[in-house]
Order: C-alpha cells, then sequence, then structure tokens
C-alpha cells in the first residue's frame, strides 16, 4: 500500500498498488481498443494500457484506474443510451458534455455511434488525464476534435449554479466550442450530460450543489437528457465499505432519494422524468464481489 493519499479523494480511505492480473478485456471492450488504437496484438495492447494506467494512477489513483474500469465500454450499457445516439444523429447542433471524462473514453465512445466529434465536450479535474487520453488512444488535438474544459467543477468560475433554461423564458445563443475556458458558457444548451462515478464522490449536499448545476447547462428542448451511474444504496446514506482491497466511505442515494432530489428540489415537479434503477454489479476482474450501482436518467418533458 502506497503512502500518497491525496485529500481531493476524501472517499477513498486506501491507495493498494496496482495489480496486473485485474486487466480482463471483454470480447467488445477489445474490440473497441484494437479500432481506436490500430493494435490489433492482445499482448502488446495489453501493455499499452498498462503502461497509461501507471502513469495515470500517479495523476489520481482513482479506483476506476486501479480496477481498469475505464478499459471496459460502460456508457453503451446505460438504459438510456439510445437517447443520446438518437441526440447525435438527429439534433442540429447537438452538444455532449461528459463530466469527469477521464482520458475521454465515453466521448469516443458517443462519437463511434454517431454524436459528432465537434459537438463533444470532456470536462475533468486533472487536465493530464485528458493528455493521456490521446496516448491511450494514439490520437492528438489534431486528429480528434472533441474539446476539454479543465478544472474543478466546485469552482464558480468554472461551474457556477443557475437556473434550469425554459423555453418561454430563456433565449440561448450557440457558444463559441473552440475557444471554451469554461461551462457555464453552455448554460442552456447542452444537449446530453453523462457523468459515471462522480456523484459518489462528494456529500449529500455537494450531490446536490453539482445537481443544479447540471441543470442549468441543460437545454430545454424536450429529450435533453442527464444521465450516468454510481454506487447507491436501498436506504440513502453513508456507505462505508472494502471493494476488491480499497476501502470508501461515501454518501449513497437511494432510488427514491435520487428521483426526489432531481424531480422537485432541482427541477420543478413534473417537468422532468427521472429513470433509475439499483442492480448489484461486478468489475469482471475475478472472485464474486458485487456492490450495488444505481444507474439512471433524468429527461426534460
Amino acid at each position: 500500500m502506497t503512502n500518497r493519499e491525496p485529500p481531493k479523494i476524501e472517499i477513498q480511505r486506501t491507495f493498494p498498488p496496482l495489480d496486473e492480473s485485474l486487466y480482463n478485456l471483454r470480447p467488445q471492450d477489445a474490440a473497441f481498443y484494437k479500432d481506436l488504437t490500430g493494435i490489433e496484438d492482445d499482448a502488446t495492447l495489453k501493455q499499452h494500457i498498462l503502461d497509461v494506467q501507471a502513469k495515470a494512477y500517479k495523476v489520481a489513483p482513482y479506483v476506476c484506474i486501479y480496477l481498469f474500469s475505464f478499459a471496459r465500454r460502460r456508457m453503451s450499457g446505460l438504459p438510456a443510451y439510445h437517447q443520446v445516439v438518437r441526440i447525435g444523429r438527429e439534433h442540429k447542433n447537438p452538444i455532449f458534455l461528459d463530466v469527469g471524462c477521464c482520458f475521454g473514453n465515453v466521448i469516443r465512445e458517443v462519437i463511434l455511434d454517431g454524436f459528432p466529434a465537434a459537438q463533444t465536450i470532456g470536462t475533468d479535474l486533472h487536465q493530464e488525464l485528458w493528455d493521456l487520453g490521446h496516448e491511450l488512444f494514439k490520437s492528438s488535438p489534431e486528429t480528434f476534435s472533441a474539446h476539454f474544459v479543465g478544472g474543478d467543477a466546485f469552482d464558480p468560475e468554472i461551474l457556477a449554479v443557475a437556473p434550469p433554461a425554459s423555453l418561454q423564458t430563456t433565449e440561448v445563443s450557440t457558444p463559441d466550442l473552440n475557444n471554451l475556458t469554461s461551462l457555464n458558457s453552455l448554460r442552456g444548451c447542452v444537449s446530453a450530460i453523462h457523468t459515471t462515478a462522480f456523484f459518489h464522490l462528494f456529500k449529500e449536499d455537494q450531490q446536490l450543489h453539482m445537481a443544479r448545476a447540471f441543470a442549468g447547462l441543460l437545454s430545454a428542448e424536450p429529450g435533453s437528457i442527464i444521465l450516468g451511474a454510481h454506487a447507491g444504496a436501498q436506504q440513502k446514506g453513508v456507505v462505508n465499505q472494502v471493494y476488491w482491497g480499497i476501502e470508501v466511505d461515501m454518501f449513497a442515494h437511494s432510488v427514491e432519494s435520487w428521483t426526489s432530489m432531481w424531480d422537485g428540489e432541482v427541477f420543478e415537479k413534473g417537468t422532468v422524468k427521472v429513470d433509475a434503477q439499483l442492480r448489484e454489479v461486478s468489475e469482471d476482474v475475478g472472485g464474486d464481489e458485487r456492490y450495488p450501482l444505481l444507474l439512471w436518467s433524468v429527461t426534460r418533458l
């Protein structure tokens, strides 16, 4: 176990050394990486991913990096993913925002499924992870036209809370995505916002703050959506548990509390449809450990 415990990862109590035996690409994941990297040999691809993982873990020793979660296609498994794909293919000038984007994996997923690359944006606390994404996927800013805004999402200069946009009262101008320095320029403009393994990093009041901030970015157009997944619980409250040797201490919502937060606290009740479900899932890294995952979406009506 390392002695490096960055205070910014407050929910995580332990930071074990990397374990190569946890590497386990499913066929669809291997196909995804081979397609984007051009690396066809399994052993060469594995070493390439391990090399980038080691660099990333020094920047941010997150559970998702330790468990190779970044190496799996995750967003396509969300129940509402088809709505994002449809928005990308059918809407005029749609905007997709991935919060806590890490290497930009999810952005590359939606682009592969038809979302216009130049209309996608990633944001993360660590610019270094986005840069490592270019190394991981053998891309460059010149060959990969997605945009990036770095910074702390709790910094109001990056993302401030604003009321949800309204079709009746708000005239929204299309932002220049090529010169974004703040997410605040996107208020009322984003067609789809994705965030996975993000909300559970924060306390209950911080989760509500972040939900309200996302709501201010979302377009008022019916069908606009916020979606994602994170650790949940049968009853909301603080969860202290050890998963795969990593001790976590986090606040987890239940289906009921998560639904009522969005439909009533964040948005005016009845103006959104919230779909949420709790599933027992595994990380596909061996063993029989499972944990409750909240999969959810919030759609403007």
